[in-house]
Formats: structure tokens, sequence, C-alpha cells
């Protein structure tokens, strides 16, 4: 038995407190879980989980370990990647979590750029609006928007992400257009209720923030469904722009409020505390800052 990949079954059993679990992170049998950490038990001689027939806990010599094996685990395959790898190459898997609509438009073909020069290199993205646990999932990287409030996270920001209103050419010849976000609330409004403050819209001109407050007959909790309701007539839509950029470039949509600009939120790439980087996670985290920029420059997305 590797000890190492015993460390990793341990760590995936441990934070999830599931054999079935652990195991179905790592790739195996349950049965050779428990095989695995049997025999780790049996060289440590000493008991790390407490078995039951509902779930897995830790005992106090368990806690002690989890508290140190992920960083270890990642110091030694961090330091292996870089060794072995001693060209530009990446390889290996990551497993990435992102809001579903960020995942689809801009992080599925921005990885696919950076998987064309790593052949070698392995993504598992999973997208998701609800939040993910990173340590109970097993994952290694995690793109969110907003504002965080976790300790256990280190945090790189990326950019931001800012906000813009927007509505089909036919529904502004039909009702005329807002002017200034006082007016929102005359006008029938597409609530995407993934946002914070779904129904309170926030806008900034000259340096004053200016709030309105909205209804309407659609609530969603998509951005890019709140964009195809815009663009078939339903009404005005307070959306990331990185979420209907090619609809106003293509004239599907059009922004209302000339002067009145979304506020923004950042857009941080996010990973467990106290890790040691692989190579090839530092490198995915460079690759999606410099791209972010390169398509804010070139085609104004965020």
């Amino acid at each position: 038995m590797d000890r190492l990949d015993a460390l990793k079954i341990f760590v995936a059993t441990a934070r999830t407190r599931s054999f079935s679990q652990g195991a179905a992170q790592i790739g195996i049998s349950n049965r050779l879980a428990s095989k695995y950490i049997a025999q780790l038990e049996d060289q440590l001689g000493l008991r790390l989980l407490q078995r039951t027939t509902r779930t897995v806990g830790l005992t106090p010599e368990g806690e002690a370990l989890l508290d140190r094996a992920p960083e270890l685990i990642d110091g030694i395959e961090g330091l292996l990647s870089d060794l072995s790898h001693t060209s530009h190459d990446l390889s290996g898997k990551v497993r990435i979590a992102a809001p579903v609509t960020l995942g689809e438009l801009y992080l599925a073909p921005m990885l696919a750029r950076l998987s064309a020069a790593h052949p070698k290199l392995s993504i598992d993205l999973r997208l998701s609006d609800r939040f993910i646990d990173l340590a109970a999932e097993g994952v290694d990287l995690a793109f969110r928007i907003g504002e965080l409030d976790q300790n256990t996270l280190k945090a790189r920001k990326l950019g931001d992400i800012s906000a813009i209103a927007v509505a089909s050419p036919d529904f502004i010849t039909d009702h005329d257009a807002p002017q200034i976000p006082a007016d929102l609330p005359f006008f029938d409004c597409i609530i995407d209720t993934n946002r914070k403050n779904p129904r309170r819209w926030a806008f900034t001109k000259f340096g004053r923030t200016h709030m309105a407050e909205v209804k309407g007959r659609f609530a969603v909790n998509s951005a890019r469904a709140a964009a195809e309701l815009a663009i078939a007539g339903c009404g005005i839509c307070y959306a990331p722009r990185f979420a209907v950029a090619a609809d106003v470039q293509a004239g599907r949509l059009q922004p209302v409020m000339d002067g009145f600009v979304g506020m923004a939120a950042p857009l941080n790439a996010v990973y467990l505390e106290g890790r040691s980087l692989p190579k090839r996670i530092r490198a995915i985290i460079d690759f999606a800052a410099a791209d972010m920029k390169r398509a804010e420059v070139l085609q104004g997305v965020f």
C-alpha cells in the first residue's frame, strides 16, 4: 500500500464523513477505501476513524492527522510535479467549481484554451449555483462572484464582474425606455433570484450610487435565462455583462439608462486555507487572471 494514496483516501473519507463518498472522490471502491484506511491504522498503531452504521467520526488522532495531511499531500504532489515537468507542460486532474452561467459562457471556453496548450491536464468542471464546500466535495479550486466571508479560504481577485440593464429593441420601441433608475419601478423587470438582493438594483453615475426597487412578472434563478426572457420582450433584465455581451453586440439586446453603470462584484479564485498549491492550480489561476484582462480589453465582456 502506498502511504500517500492511503492519506488521500483518509482525507476524503474524513472530510465527507463517509467511506462511500470518500471512495467516490478518489475513484475506488468503498471496500478498497476501508481496507486502505485499516492498513494505515495498523501501520500507525492508532485508531483514526470511529465507524458506526450511519456515519464516520474522527478520533483525536484522526483530527490531528486531518489538520496536517492535506497540506502535506499538496506539498508532496506539487514538489513531484515541479520536478518531473521541467518544461511548461502541466498534468494531473483539477476539480473546479463555479456558478452555472459563468462556467458555461466563460470558464469552459477559457479552460479549453488552457488545455489546448497542456494536453496532459485533466479538468473536472462542476457547475452549480449552490454553495460548494471545497473540503467536503474534494474541490481544488472555485471561482466565486461577490465578497467572501469565509476565513477558511484563500482568494486571489481576478477582476470585477460588472452588471448592465438591458432590454430588447422591440420592448424599448413598445414601452420607451427608463431614463434613470427611479423610472424602473414603472417597467416590467425580470428578477434574477441568484442575486443577493434580486429586487434591488444598484447603479452609479458620476461617483454617486442610485438604487431602484423593481418588480415584474418573471423571476428566474439564472442570468442567462433572464437574458433570454429579455430578448423575447418580457422586460428589462439586470445581468452580469459577460452574460449578455454577445447579445448586445448582435443587437438582440440594448443597454438602457445611458450613463448609469451597474454595480460591479469581484470575481475571485478561491482555495482552501493552508494549502501549498500544486503547479497546475497556480497555472490555472494565473491563466484565468490574464485571460480575463484580455477579454475585458478586447471584447468588453466584463
